[in-house]
């Protein structure tokens, strides 16, 4: 058993990608039986999914519930999605972890005027495609995979604009290996996930505390962004009467609030290690961004 995270911007050959990754597992000497776990088996509308916040959290629970159904029937799961965000991804990874299996990401590495013309072609076509608004803000938010945070290890990179997918590109053989060898007391190649019965709720209670946090700074970035859109100096930004506002003295662009905000993850993940755990509602997420923000800007 395996669980395999496609990933990617949307229209960057993911599904392709997904499609050839299970021929070729079907061929191999296991003879491996794979199942593709995709939007499309909900038959749900791309635009619909992705329409708004709520539709989209919808979508992705929908994912991970049939994941975690379908790990325990011994068969390859691959998950065909856009796969964007790191704390989706560490939830599969917690579902893979608790069955004890193998697990690993392949990255559809894609760039984005590519996928914006390859979105634009499916589109004359008549085929499935993104509206324009809603590619752009998919293209945005994509956080890329990196193989040094756990939940994006291993990691197979495919470029599908510069190499094309097929069965005999060499990154689709290196992940067929990965996930038909045998594995024993030798191996050092292979990772098998191993469960800890002890810290399983543990785990998916990180899980969901990260999706918050993510989903949560992702918000009010967005806010600070819309309200300097409006036109003329703003030296506050308003987020409701739930919390402060934000003191800003100058216009702040996207790559620095991108920036902070990553950097604003990366402190709150070290000090949840010895210090405060993470906050597992939204509200408590915005305001402790809120006030990190406010340190950074002076306010």
């Amino acid at each position: 058993m395996a669980l395999v995270v496609i990933c990617g911007q949307p229209c960057s050959g993911k599904s392709i990608a997904a499609v050839t990754l299970a021929e070729t597992l079907g061929e191999s000497e296991t003879k491996q039986s794979v199942r593709i776990i995709d939007e499309a088996s909900f038959h749900l509308d791309r635009n619909q999914n992705y329409a708004n916040m709520p539709a989209e959290k919808n979508l992705r629970g929908k994912l991970r519930s049939d994941v975690d159904r379908s790990v325990s029937r011994g068969d390859i799961v691959i998950v065909d999605s856009l796969n964007s965000i790191k704390g989706y991804r560490y939830e599969l990874w917690c579902i893979a972890r608790a069955a004890g299996i193998r697990y690993c990401v392949v990255y559809c590495d894609v760039d984005e005027a590519h996928c914006r013309q390859w979105n634009k072609e499916r589109s004359d076509r008549g085929e499935a495609s993104y509206d324009d608004g809603i590619f752009e803000d998919l293209v945005r938010r994509f956080e890329i995979p990196e193989r040094r945070n756990r939940w994006d290890s291993p990691l197979f990179e495919l470029y599908p604009a510069r190499e094309g997918i097929d069965k005999s590109s060499p990154v689709i053989s290196e992940a067929v290996t990965y996930l038909t060898k045998t594995v024993d007391s030798r191996t050092q190649d292979v990772r098998i996930l191993q469960p800890s019965i002890a810290t399983q709720a543990a785990r998916f209670s990180e899980a969901n505390s990260l999706y918050e946090l993510d989903r949560a700074t992702q918000e009010i970035i967005n806010a600070i962004v819309e309200q300097q859109s409006l036109g003329g100096a703003i030296s506050r930004v308003t987020l409701g009467s739930e919390l402060p506002p934000i003191e800003i003295c100058r216009p702040i662009g996207l790559p620095e609030l991108r920036r902070l905000r990553r950097t604003f993850v990366k402190l709150m993940g070290q000090s949840s290690l010895s210090g405060p755990p993470l906050p597992t509602d939204a509200d408590s997420a915005k305001r402790r961004f809120v006030d990190y923000l406010n340190r950074e800007f002076g306010g």
